[in-house]
């Protein structure tokens, strides 16, 4: 089961939506969002809406802001529809987090549509003549090993990233609190917020939850060695 999706990025669109321009034979389709759960789905749906003599499909993902492995959904999607329709399918622009993930499950972001699986048996390749044999490529299980320890990477980065996203807002709000108190800048407060989480070994997202609960009426002062760490980042900044 793919993950729910992240908190929504600000200014962009909570769920994914597929804009498109057709022109004579060729349709451009112009994603917007999230490729996360669903997203093969709302993919399927604006393919079948495309016309019949359309001639090729070209995909701008430059308003695509986050992707998981559900991605790898979306692109089997569009591969598979090339090839029912016969007709070339690209997709272009792919950038930020989007493009992290096609790198770290082994696609060439010029063309994550490719396929490169290893020769059957029985269907070898026949060399040029003058040229060399082609290179065996890896048994199945060899590939299969590689793909499933891709994935695992992949699913981590994805992870991190969410763990990361959730954690701003936190960070945010302590770093807003220390700026308020000790006439700080934001830098400064971020420098405060590591420096604390360091000296006092204790999560970042910790040290800022506990600076932020403080600040509430009747809020519980931050720990001891938060204190203490906080006291220390505080003086090496003249506060």
């Amino acid at each position: 089961m793919t993950p729910a999706a992240p908190p929504r990025l600000a200014g962009q669109p909570a769920t994914l939506v597929i804009d498109d321009r057709v022109e004579t034979g060729r349709a451009v389709l112009l994603p917007r969002g999230e490729l996360v759960h669903g997203c093969a789905d709302i993919l399927a749906e604006a393919l079948a809406t495309l016309p019949a003599d359309i001639e090729r499909v070209e995909v701008d993902m430059a308003g695509v802001v986050f992707m998981d492995t559900a991605g790898l959904e979306f692109l089997d999607i569009l591969g598979g529809h090339g090839r029912r329709q016969a007709v070339p399918v690209t997709t272009a622009n792919w950038r930020g987090q989007p493009l992290r993930i096609l790198e770290l499950a082994g696609l060439d972001p010029a063309d994550p549509l490719r396929s490169d699986r290893p020769r059957t048996a029985g269907h070898p390749s026949e060399p040029t003549a003058g040229q060399p044999g082609p290179e065996p490529h890896p048994a199945p299980s060899a590939v299969a090993a590689e793909r499933s320890e891709r994935l695992r990477v992949l699913q981590e980065e994805v992870a991190q990233l969410r763990r990361a996203i959730a954690s701003r807002p936190v960070i945010d709000q302590a770093r807003g609190v220390l700026m308020a108190l000790h006439a700080c800048t934001s830098d400064e407060a971020w420098h405060i917020l590591r420096e604390a989480s360091q000296l006092s070994n204790t999560k970042l997202r910790t040290v800022a939850a506990a600076v932020t609960a403080s600040a509430e009426s009747d809020g519980p002062p931050p720990p001891a060695e938060v204190r203490s760490a906080l006291r220390t980042a505080l003086g090496r900044l003249g506060r």
